[in-house]
């Protein structure tokens, strides 16, 4: 568990849907690969990355999984409740070890769009190159996630 919430465990056969959705969209075949939500929730990601570099726009629940994957994951390797890590409109997740924030705004913020998340979470974008792209949108002194990144 991070921060009180568990990670995410959706259904294998709603993960299926939106890969398969997200592959036909890039004109690959079906996913044919092991039933299991975990290897399919990380097959999201290069297929919703795929997306972004055709200059195609995401299936959603395929970037929704693709980015609350990679965000269990750094909730995952990097626990705590310091940080609120936000990738609008699909997930926020806390982590960091630090002072804890009960109620409002947590004093560290980070938050960014998906793709922004997937790239710095694959190493395909370092944390200095997205800060000086303006791709980041981060404030609080432990809102540098450079250490965890990328996820493992």
């Amino acid at each position: 568990m991070m921060g009180g919430v568990p990670p995410l465990k959706p259904a294998p056969d709603k993960v299926r849907a939106a890969l398969d959705a997200q592959l036909a969209v890039l004109d690959e075949p079906a996913y044919d690969g092991p039933d299991n939500a975990g290897t399919m929730l990380g097959a999201c990601v290069p297929a919703v990355l795929r997306a972004y570099e055709r200059g195609l726009r995401p299936e959603r629940e395929a970037a929704r999984y693709a980015v609350r994957h990679l965000l269990d994951r750094l909730a995952s390797t990097a626990p705590g409740r310091s940080v609120e890590v936000r990738v609008p409109p699909y997930a926020a997740v806390q982590c960091v070890e630090g002072p804890r924030h009960t109620r409002g705004t947590p004093p560290n913020v980070v938050e960014m769009d998906g793709r922004t998340w997937l790239e710095l979470a694959t190493g395909a974008l370092t944390w200095a190159d997205a800060t000086a792209q303006g791709r980041i949108d981060a404030s609080g002194a432990r809102a540098d996630l450079s250490e965890y990144l990328p996820v493992r």
